[in-house]
């Protein structure tokens, strides 16, 4: 590895740390509401959605062609439980990294999960503003 790779490298972390250090000292984080509940109920349902939707893809691929790798040869991909949750948990937490590709009912269905996985987190945040702002007003 160059000297400048690995500088750039080195100037990359701290601008990150920095970043970081950044938002949690931030007074208006410190002055934030976190409910554990409401995470731990948002938590569950997320996992409860990638393990139902892993098995709505399991279920479909005894009908048909599920997922393909996304490669040249466009290879229908292993059609078991573990590859499913893989792409399951991919779509959901919106990483998409690309080495599957849904097919067929799957492509619909992927797009629900998908817009939950954004949603759900959403709704989430937007609950936690609210009632810090309600816990503003009574102070």
């Amino acid at each position: 590895m160059s000297v400048v790779s690995m500088l750039l490298i080195a100037i990359t972390i701290l601008f990150l740390i920095g970043n970081l250090y950044y938002f949690f000292s931030s007074k208006s984080y410190k002055q934030s509401y976190f409910c554990p509940t409401l995470f731990y109920k948002l938590f569950f349902v997320l996992v409860g959605i990638t393990f139902g939707f892993a098995f709505l893809y399991y279920f479909l691929s005894f009908h048909e062609p599920v997922l393909l790798i996304n490669d040249p040869t466009g290879e229908i991909a292993e059609q078991t439980f573990l590859d499913f949750l893989y792409f399951s948990g991919v779509t959901m937490l919106s990483i998409g990294y690309g080495d599957l590709v849904p097919v067929g009912s799957a492509r619909f269905f992927s797009i629900i999960q998908a817009s939950l996985g954004l949603l759900l987190p959403a709704a989430y945040f937007m609950k936690g503003f609210s009632a810090a702002a309600q816990s503003e007003e009574t102070s």
